[in-house]
């Protein structure tokens, strides 16, 4: 875990170390966003000893953060990518590894494969997918609506809440231990006709989709300020 061990960088490499795995934020960690810089450091290792650097960009990718990969905030260009979930437009389910030529070129045909790897249908509405996002301007959305979602939920004066943290419209609402934990306040929301997911015991993720209007983000925040100043 990243954003849990002060070791130094070199200490946990050896000559053996191959590549360098990260979620550019934690999701299912309770939306936990690496310290400023973590992210580039670890690239310059990783460009110092000669091993990969592999992003998972599954949960972050196509806009989440208000960049079109979560890494682009670092100015980061991974060796590998792990992408799936947005690459679908919401209605197939697709994945992909993307990477620089020097890293997949390694591969000759028969050296890998996949059952249900290339689907042509899961392909075709991938490239329809990655043309709305770039044609209705979603990261640019993402970016905008994250940071007014952002500002109103960090004005709601609620006793049980410790922090707001994400990026674009990936945010976690972190509760304080004597909250008694996210499920009741998603429970709580889902009854006012607001779905979020608890993450981690204490987080209430919000994650809407980047297509979400100012309007509809209010109509929201009232809800949530409304569960969150419950007893």
């Amino acid at each position: 875990m990243w954003c849990q061990t002060s070791r130094p960088y070199n200490a946990a490499i050896t000559k053996n170390t191959v590549a360098f795995l990260v979620e550019p934020i934690q999701g299912e960690a309770g939306v936990v966003v690496p310290p400023e810089g973590y992210l580039a450091r670890a690239f310059e290792q990783s460009r110092k000893h000669r091993f990969l650097f592999v992003a998972d960009e599954i949960q972050t990718g196509f806009g989440r953060t208000g960049r079109r990969f979560c890494c682009d905030h670092d100015g980061i260009k991974p060796d590998l990518m792990c992408l799936g979930k947005a690459l679908g437009g919401g209605v197939y389910p697709v994945s992909a590894v993307v990477g620089t030529r020097e890293v997949l070129g390694l591969f000759v045909p028969g050296e890998h494969g996949s059952t249900f790897g290339g689907n042509p249908l899961g392909c075709a509405v991938a490239r329809e997918a990655l043309k709305v996002l770039i044609e209705e301007r979603l990261t640019e959305r993402s970016a905008e609506m994250g940071e007014y979602l952002m500002q109103q939920l960090r004005a709601i004066a609620s006793p049980h809440v410790h922090e707001v943290r994400g990026k674009g419209l990936l945010i976690g609402v972190v509760l304080k231990p004597t909250a008694g934990g996210a499920r009741r306040f998603c429970e709580a929301l889902m009854q006012r006709g607001l779905l979020c997911k608890e993450t981690h015991e204490n987080v209430i993720r919000f994650a809407p989709p980047l297509t979400i209007t100012k309007q509809q983000l209010d109509w929201a925040l009232e809800r949530v300020a409304e569960v969150l100043r419950m007893p």
